[in-house]
């Protein structure tokens, strides 16, 4: 599914395309930016996106074999959250309607 297949089924869901592609189109921008500034952005049930260093090192050039340094970088990465694992791997059976990671309502207590 790329990102026009995801506005055209928040639009099916929600009933107008040009405000499914706004919250589509916000939602990113916000994780981007927050990931970005170096936040980490977790999502119960989903998951969490968080940036990493990666320090310097020195690889191995497969053409010629010497070594060279690799400069120290930032990354991505993405942890799937427990329901988003147990759907993903047959263990939690994905739901007919409604949210896939929705939350069970809390039980009263007595």
């Amino acid at each position: 599914m790329n990102k026009q297949l995801l506005i055209e089924d928040v639009a099916a869901k929600i009933g107008s395309r040009t405000v499914a592609a706004e919250a589509v189109e916000a939602v990113f921008d916000s994780i981007v930016r927050a990931v970005a500034e170096g936040k980490r952005v977790s999502v119960t049930g989903f998951g969490s996106i968080e940036p990493v260093a990666r320090p310097a090192r020195l690889a191995r050039n497969p053409q010629t074999g010497l070594r060279v340094q690799v400069e120290a970088t930032r990354a991505v990465r993405f942890r799937a959250g427990a329901s988003f694992k147990a759907l993903v791997d047959g263990t939690k059976q994905l739901p007919d309607e409604g949210s896939a990671i929705k939350k069970a309502p809390k039980t009263p207590r007595t």
